[in-house]
C-alpha cells in the first residue's frame, strides 16, 4: 500500500546544528537551562555505543534466502537524524544517544577454524541484535512540576521478531517522540507520539514514516496532559492500595484481567517504585504521605528506564502514560475501568 508523505521538508542549507553530548553543557539557546545528562535514557542490559563504532566494527544481517541485505543500524539512525534535522530547521540537535544489546558473534571465513583464544580482532564479526536510539531537541523545552522538559525523538530495532533466515520482507522499527526529564532523564511518550510497528522496505519508507510521526504528534496537548496530573494526589492509603492491585494483576484469570485496563509493569518494577516512593530524591512522597500524579507518573518512567529491555522499552512507556491518565480519572469517576486499581 502506497504510503504518502504529510510534510515536505524544506530544503535549505542551513540544517539544523548537531551538537556532540558534551558541547551542549554550558550552551544556552533562547535561554535554555544546561542539560547535565545523569544516566542514560535506557538502563537496564544495555550499553552505549558510538555511530562509528556501528560503521566500521559492526556487520549488516542480510535475509539468509536471498542474501538481501538489511537496513544497517548506522542508516538508519542517519536518516532519523536527517528528518529530525530537517523538520525542527533552526533547533539545536544533539547527537544521537545510542544504547544496544544482545551482541551476535561470528566469524570471518579465514577463522573459522581457529581456537577461541587464538583469534584476532580482525577474525571476529558482530551486529547488535538489539538498539534503541534517542535525539534530543534542547533547544525546545517545557517546564512540568517543576522539572525542565526537552524535546526528543527517537527509534528502536530489534532483529529478533525478524525472520533473517527467509526472503526479503518488510523491516521493522518503533518510532516515538515525547520529552525527556532533565532531572532524572526519564522519558515521557504519548499515545500520539509513537509509531509501534513501522513496516518497510527501504530507507525512504522509513523516512516517511519518521515525517508522519513528528507531523502528527501533538506536543502541546502532551505538555498539557503531564501539567494536569499536577492536580491529582495520591494519599498514602491510595497509593498502598494501587501498588497492591497492581501486584495481583499479573495473576489474574484471564477473564477477569480482559475487563481491566492493562498494566505491563511486573513485580520487580511495582517494588522499585514502593522503594522510589519513599526514598527517590525527586519525585517520593510528601511527608504526610500523599504523592502527586506527575511524581507517580516519573516512578513509573523511572522504573522502566531502569529495568525495561530495549524491545520492550517504548510499550511500557507509552503504558505508563495511558495507565496514569487513567487513574487521574479514576479519581473523578467510579465507574472507570481504571478505578479497580484504587477501590
Amino acid at each position: 500500500m502506497e504510503t504518502e508523505l504529510t510534510l515536505t521538508p524544506v530544503k535549505t542549507v542551513h540544517h539544523a546544528e548537531v551538537l556532540l553530548p558534551q558541547e551542549s553543557i554550558g550552551f544556552n539557546p533562547r535561554s535554555t537551562p544546561q542539560i547535565v545528562a545523569k544516566s542514560p535514557f535506557i538502563e537496564s542490559n544495555c550499553e552505549s555505543v558510538s555511530m562509528d563504532h556501528l560503521k566500521t566494527e559492526c556487520i549488516t544481517p542480510v535475509f539468509a534466502r536471498c542474501n538481501s541485505v538489511t537496513i544497517s543500524h548506522y542508516d538508519f539512525i542517519l536518516a532519523l537524524q536527517e528528518c529530525v534535522a530537517n523538520f525542527y530547521i533552526g533547533e539545536k540537535i544533539m547527537n544521537p544517544e545510542i544504547r544496544v544489546s544482545h551482541k551476535i558473534l561470528g566469524r570471518i571465513q579465514e577463522a573459522l577454524k581457529k581456537p577461541k583464544e587464538e583469534l584476532l580482532p580482525h577474525d571476529e564479526t558482530i551486529y547488535w541484535e538489539r538498539i534503541a536510539v534517542a535525539i534530543e531537541i534542547p533547544s525546545i523545552t517545557m517546564v512540568v512540576g517543576g522539572n525542565t522538559l526537552s524535546l526528543v525523538v527517537g527509534a528502536v530495532r530489534s532483529f529478533h521478531n525478524q525472520n533473517l533466515y527467509s526472503k526479503k520482507t518488510v523491516e521493522r522499527f518503533k518510532l516515538f517522540a515525547g520529552f525527556v526529564n532533565h532531572v532524572c532523564t526519564n522519558t515521557a511518550v504519548s499515545t500520539d507520539g509513537a509509531l509501534l510497528d513501522v513496516k518497510v522496505f527501504s530507507l525512504e519508507e522509513l523516512k516517511v514514516q519518521i515525517y508522519n510521526l513528528l507531523n502528527s504528534y501533538n506536543m502541546n496537548n502532551h505538555v498539557a496532559q503531564m501539567r494536569d496530573l499536577e492536580n491529582y494526589l495520591l494519599t498514602q492509603s491510595q497509593f498502598c492500595q494501587l501498588i497492591g492491585r497492581s501486584r495481583i494483576y499479573q495473576h489474574l484469570p484471564k477473564e477477569t484481567k480482559a475487563i481491566i485496563p492493562e498494566l505491563l509493569f511486573n513485580d520487580g518494577q511495582i517494588n522499585a517504585i514502593s522503594k522510589a516512593y519513599f526514598e527517590d530524591i525527586n519525585f517520593k512522597s510528601d511527608c504526610n504521605g500523599e504523592i502527586n500524579l506527575w511524581k507517580m507518573f516519573n516512578l513509573l518512567t523511572g522504573a522502566n528506564k531502569s529495568s525495561s529491555y530495549i524491545n520492550d522499552f517504548l510499550e511500557k512507556g507509552i503504558n505508563a502514560t495511558n495507565f496514569i491518565n487513567g487513574i487521574s480519572k479514576a479519581q473523578a469517576d467510579r465507574n472507570s475501568p481504571y478505578s479497580w486499581f484504587l477501590s
